[in-house]
């Protein structure tokens, strides 16, 4: 459906972050949820979309930059990834997750709308001493592809499940939630599903178009057997080299293998190998 990180404020007071066009539609589904299957229950679900402005420090300097502009305890033993923090910044009441799409060490900033403007314009200023720049999605897509972070509705579709992803770590074994039971049919279960992994081109200035059509046994003419697709293509200047995420059948037992994308004027050979090709312990993301 969607994917974002909630932020638990008070015993019982949450704020729950989307994509960027997705808020309308998670709103519409929690709204769903809360009067057809617990309307017993006294849950409250608001709009806050323009209510607050949200800005993304990223990068080896983000620290630094932020440690100038906030009396918070920024280190990793007292603000870790994926935690959450109120505080001020710039002088403006600031809700800040530290969390990353990119897979560098960034701390997701939201402030009053009205206020967005100075704080953008104070951490431009005070970063130009760093080389600070603004960065598009364009940009951000790279990165998150360099570190194997999917982007739901482009990796996934409505059959993929978090096992497929190597994400079943988030699935709880004891709680119960929405498609809890889905998750168990067969078809859920049985080997050979489409798996994430990643694509190195034996060429690395090829690019693989995004939904090629993969093979492993590679015939002069069709019909030849598709055991996955290209989901994500790009090249990266971290690499040096293109990139690719891909979903295969049994995926993750196939890592080595060469794989086959054949379009019309001509067939580009890969290599499959693990989704996260760049900073695979993390270090930069955890500073």
């Amino acid at each position: 459906m969607d994917d974002g990180v909630t932020a638990r404020l008070s015993d019982n007071h949450f704020h729950m972050t989307t994509t960027t066009g997705n808020a309308a539609r998670v709103l519409g589904w929690l709204e769903e949820w809360v009067q057809t299957e617990w309307p017993d229950l006294e849950v409250y679900c608001n709009s806050v979309t323009e209510y607050w402005a949200t800005m993304t420090l990223c990068g080896p300097k983000a620290r630094d930059l932020l440690t100038e502009f906030t009396d918070l305890d920024l280190s990793n033993d007292a603000f870790p990834f994926m935690s959450f923090q109120t505080a001020t910044v710039g002088g403006i009441p600031a809700r800040i997750f530290r969390i990353s799409f990119t897979g560098e060490m960034s701390y997701e900033i939201n402030v009053p709308a009205n206020l967005g403007l100075a704080l953008w314009t104070a951490l431009l200023n005070g970063g130009e001493k760093y080389n600070i720049t603004p960065y598009g999605t364009e940009t951000m897509h790279i990165l998150r592809a360099e570190k194997g972070f999917i982007i739901v509705g482009q990796e996934t579709d409505g059959t993929t499940t978090p096992n497929d992803l190597a994400m079943d770590w988030m699935v709880s074994k004891k709680k119960d939630f929405i498609g809890r039971r889905s998750l168990q049919r067969p078809d859920c279960l049985r080997p050979g599903r489409k798996q994430l992994v990643g694509l190195l081109t034996t060429d690395g200035d090829q690019v693989l178009p995004e939904g090629a059509q993969l093979v492993a046994d590679l015939k002069s003419a069709p019909p030849m057997d598709m055991i996955g697709h290209v989901t994500s293509s790009y090249y990266s200047a971290n690499m040096g080299r293109a990139i690719a995420l891909a979903v295969v059948m049994d995926g993750r037992n196939r890592l080595g293998e060469t794989i086959h994308a054949p379009l019309k004027d001509k067939t580009i050979t890969a290599e499959i190998v693990n989704p996260v090709f760049f900073d695979p312990q993390g270090e930069r993301l955890n500073g």
